[in-house]
């Protein structure tokens, strides 16, 4: 029987992806026979963009979470002229455009970096947070959709609860979730893992919910045409398709629907690849050809498309012309450009928390940038989130007027809808909670890192000095883990990360700016809960010094030949400054601080500006109230830190200070100790 044009491209693409895995002897060819029918009507039919301008800032976009799948995707955008044939022979290999799992590549359609289940389509939840958000500013201008793509794995993770839950609670109509459901995982049936209604939980998290053959393209087109039409909820596409669809045997029988067609070549199974590709209509001597039809069915479907995008374009020309002022507005949003700001100009009491100078900048920033959105894990009262809450109103249903997005308790969650808020443009994301809590966030934060995403995290609580919550609340070792991520390179080649712990309300109003002008990586603030004794002026004003925190670190007092170093950064600047004090007056000794906000950035500056801080051959003394592990990069081979090698207990912050050794006067006899046996 004489297959259709639809049947045909979607044994093309299925071809195409079980071809790239057999060839590159690796990868998961039985997932993306199953999503191709989909895949093929989505990006021909229904999905919104310009092949010719795969950036266009009004495009729909597809955001995949089973990143495992990138040969589906690789093989439908080659048929989009969006890779070439030897792209697609160079899966998985060194220097290809093909990497195992998909990495941001907007001109070729990859819209977001995958892999980490559960991640990708909570950054399309981001996506849809963003359109809304920009939508609600500029009307009739980002009425696009987001569409992701979500198999068994990336349902069972944690993370799609909250993604789950925050979706259907901002009743974000313009995210549609299709579900490759195919009951096959890599190593189990999914019956021997879970026996829950998927459908019910979306519904019962305000979701749209549909279940299809998505084999059947007529019913893939209804479910897709409800859902581009559906003006209230989220839409669940819950797919039911067979993995391996089209595997055959060597004898020609159907080997369809089997677990171990999952994750490894056609050929290493009970399956024959020459017998499945001639199923498919594929040569197998020339399995990597677009068919003939099929190419040419193609070429039209781009010209179409081009069509329809460029009626769109006269329409937003229109738009554009009509609204001048907001057009102005729009364009420097969507350049990424900040407008002019003053951070000096912002003011703080004396000797406050970090946390509390933050507020303070957040209520500046709500009032003169207008593209932020501000997110925190139900603790904006504490991580003082709310000088910008108090500034504007929270993200709801129906309303996106505002700017503040209340995440509820779901820190990864936060941090995943913050990466896609990044890759879908036009708005900067803040997001927010407990140090200790980072520990929730990492895998968002090593993803943002990855895809060089300029997302801001502000943490709060930074220390032991969190007190009477004790050890579960009392970072120590977080700091290490995340200054970790300055000492790695992103794949451009820079730091992939900015960690930045200021010393007093200058230095964090100094970080605030750092953050806000750092467009190409994420960056974290890390901030005390007490208050910080204020670093004295040296010049006129204290945060003009302040500003040579850019460089990563300075000194905040200086001699012109000291016998002796000390560097800490945060809230321990202030008390090496005192045990200096201390020092100089009842021993002759000249010494020098230094506080070194990041590490990574310091080291990045010439050596002679480092040594000018940090000199060699002389004493350096460094204090954390984290691992020791924190300062080690920066005090040479015969300087000393003391800092914490144990996690916390339950007391007041000062009662932890003085039973910890961090009061100045344990610290100056801890340097004198040091400074006489050097």
């Amino acid at each position: 029987m004489k297959k259709t044009m639809d049947q045909l491209a979607a044994d093309n693409i299925r071809a195409i992806a079980i071809s790239m895995v057999e060839k590159a002897n690796s990868g998961h060819p039985g997932g993306p026979m199953g999503g191709a029918d989909f895949m093929h009507i989505l990006y021909t039919e229904f999905l919104n963009f310009d092949p010719s301008e795969m950036n266009w800032d009004f495009r729909d976009r597809f955001f995949m979470d089973a990143g495992h799948l990138s040969s589906l995707m690789y093989a439908q955008y080659y048929l989009l002229g969006n890779y070439k044939k030897e792209d697609v022979q160079l899966f998985r290999q060194w220097g290809s455009v093909t990497p195992g799992h998909p990495e941001v590549d907007v001109l070729r359609g990859i819209e977001n970096t995958s892999g980490p289940l559960g991640q990708g389509h909570t950054m399309g939840v981001g996506a849809a947070i963003a359109a809304k958000f920009l939508d609600a500013r500029f009307k009739e201008i980002f009425g696009h959709k987001i569409i992701g793509f979500i198999s068994d794995g990336g349902v069972q993770e944690e993370i799609s609860q909250g993604a789950g839950r925050i979706a259907g609670h901002l009743g974000l109509n313009n995210f549609i979730l299709f579900y490759d459901s195919n009951d096959v995982q890599l190593s189990s049936m999914t019956d021997e893992v879970t026996s829950e209604d998927t459908a019910k939980k979306y519904e019962a998290w305000g979701w749209k919910v549909t279940t299809i053959d998505a084999h059947n393209h007529a019913e893939i087109r209804q479910a897709l045409h409800e859902a581009y039409q559906e003006l209230e909820k989220p839409t669940l596409i819950i797919g039911k398709t067979i993995m391996g669809k089209g595997c055959v045997t060597a004898n020609g029988d159907m080997y369809e629907g089997h677990c171990e067609l999952h994750g490894k070549p056609i050929g290493d199974t009970g399956a024959d690849y020459e017998k499945t590709l001639l199923n498919l209509s594929a040569n197998p001597s020339e399995p990597f050809n677009i068919y003939e039809e099929v190419k040419d069915y193609y070429d039209k479907v781009l010209i179409r498309k081009i069509e329809e995008s460029a009626k769109r374009k006269l329409k937003i020309a229109a738009w554009k012309k009509e609204n001048p002022v907001l057009n102005e507005k729009m364009q420097l949003f969507l350049s990424g450009k900040l407008p002019e700001l003053d951070f000096s100009s912002i003011e703080h009491k004396p000797n406050i928390a970090s946390r509390e100078a933050s507020a303070n900048v957040l209520a500046y920033l709500a009032t003169h940038v207008e593209n932020m959105i501000v997110s925190s894990a139900d603790l904006s009262n504490s991580d003082k989130t709310d000088g910008f809450l108090k500034k504007t109103s929270v993200l709801k249903k129906n309303d996106f007027s505002g700017a503040f997005l209340q995440a509820g308790v779901a820190e990864l969650t936060m941090a995943a809808i913050a990466n896609g808020i990044a890759l879908h443009g036009g708005v900067i994301p803040v997001v927010a909670t407990f140090f200790v809590f980072s520990d929730y966030m990492k895998p968002a934060i090593r993803l943002g890192a990855i895809q060089e995403l300029p997302v801001k995290y502000v943490w709060t609580h930074d220390a032991f000095r969190v007190g009477e919550d004790g050890p579960t609340h009392q970072p120590v070792e977080q700091e290490a883990q995340i200054r970790l991520l300055e000492k790695m390179k992103n794949h451009s080649g820079n730091q992939s990360f900015l960690a930045l712990r200021p010393a007093d309300s200058a230095e964090t109003a100094v970080a605030w700016s750092m953050a806000m002008e750092n467009n190409k990586t994420p960056t974290g603030l890390i901030l005390s809960r007490q208050g910080i004794k204020d670093i004295p002026a040296t010049g006129s004003k204290r945060y003009d010094v302040a500003t040579l925190a850019k460089k990563g670190g300075y000194l905040v007092k200086e001699t012109k030949n000291p016998d002796i170093t000390l560097i800490a950064n945060g809230s321990e600047v202030s008390t090496l400054l005192a045990a200096a004090d201390l020092l100089e007056n009842s021993e002759n000794i000249t010494i020098n601080v230094a506080s070194i906000i990041s590490e990574g950035l310091f080291k990045q500056q010439s050596k002679a500006y480092q040594e000018s801080i940090i000199p060699k051959g002389k004493p350096v003394f460094g204090l954390t109230a984290g691992l020791p592990v924190n300062l080690e990069g920066l005090i040479g081979d015969s300087g000393k830190i003391v800092g914490l090698d144990h996690f916390g207990y339950s007391a007041p912050a000062t009662v932890l200070d003085e039973k910890f050794g961090f009061t100045p006067q344990q610290v100056a006899v801890k340097i004198l100790n040091y400074f006489k046996v050097f």
